[in-house]
């Protein structure tokens, strides 16, 4: 009896989710339906930022779901903005970001809960990740660490089929995934919200760094399982995406390994990253993406890392 009570406990931790929805209502909805139909967690708050879209949807789902908490931002804030709004109204013991193009798995919440409850050095954890359209394979299993010299790393098992070949890995990993990780509050509190700097790519990543100083760990959990709708093949590429993905880099290695091993970096990075990408962009006649790399890179010069210029005209 006692050990059943001890569960019971265990499995009544409250958890927030928070989800962004930009511009695509319907597949906020599926998530929502999701979490009414598929999720078996019982002490669930379910917090739905709008992040600026260009029709407001919230008004509506206000009166379609009374018990959500929606909550609607003028502007596009990022990534990163918009999950730190719903952060800023969660009251869970446990704060779980998920992309609102995921669906979950029944008892995907109550397995991260156990695992968190029972080590209480994790900060942040996340699932295993397939690809929705494509059952069976696998799009994360975990990260390798990072080379502080060349700003690479890999997601380990992506695009594999999964026939359980890391499932071994569960524990400490490199870093979590943005499609769907849980931070303890106790953490948040600690280490704070993601940096608003980025607005897109590696903000999730600068924020695992930070629970990772502050003596927390970062794990993987592979017996839990969500589904995410990011298309299997590579998307199209569009400046802002350069731009992000480029600036954002740097700010990283900048952030996280500053001295020696930025020195190293911003010579790897002009020596190989910067003619390779030349190369590429002449090749595929993506003419226009040379002056978007050169100010990605520029905007160092002129920024400190925490600036709050993202250094890129932002439209709806």
């Amino acid at each position: 009896m006692s050990g059943n009570t001890d569960d019971l406990v265990l499995r009544m931790k409250k958890v927030s989710i928070v989800t962004v929805n930009f511009n695509q209502p319907k597949v906020t909805e599926d998530l929502l339906k999701s979490l009414a139909e598929v999720n078996t967690y019982p002490d669930l708050e379910i917090v739905v930022v709008d992040n600026g879209s260009k029709a407001n949807p919230v008004p509506e789902w206000q009166e379609r779901y009374p018990g959500i908490l929606f909550v609607r931002s003028d502007l596009n804030t990022g990534f990163a903005g918009g999950n730190n709004i719903g952060l800023a109204h969660a009251t869970g013991d446990y704060l779980f970001l998920i992309n609102n193009d995921t669906e979950v798995t029944a008892d995907l919440i109550g397995k991260l809960v156990d695992t968190m409850e029972a080590n209480p050095k994790i900060g942040m954890i996340s699932p295993k990740i397939h690809y929705f359209d494509q059952p069976g394979m696998l799009q994360y299993t975990g990260y390798t660490p990072m080379n502080y010299y060349t700003c690479r790393n890999a997601c380990i098992g992506q695009f594999e089929q999964d026939r359980g070949q890391y499932d071994f890995l569960s524990g400490p990993t490199g870093y979590a995934h943005g499609a769907a990780m849980m931070i303890s509050r106790e953490a948040w509190q600690k280490v704070g919200g993601m940096a608003e700097n980025y607005f897109l790519y590696y903000e999730e990543l600068d924020w695992c760094e930070r629970i990772k100083r502050s003596g927390y760990e970062v794990h993987v959990n592979l017996d839990a399982l969500i589904y995410h709708k990011e298309s299997v093949s590579v998307g199209k590429r569009t400046a802002l995406k350069e731009f992000f993905m480029n600036r954002n880099r740097i700010l990283f290695i900048r952030k996280n390994a500053p001295g020696f091993r930025f020195f190293v970096f911003c010579w790897y990075f002009m020596l190989a990253v910067v003619p390779r990408n030349i190369i590429q962009y002449t090749k595929n006649k993506e003419y226009s993406f040379i002056p978007v790399f050169w100010r990605a890179i520029t905007w160092h010069f002129k920024n400190d890392p925490d600036s709050k210029n993202l250094g890129f005209p932002l439209t709806r």
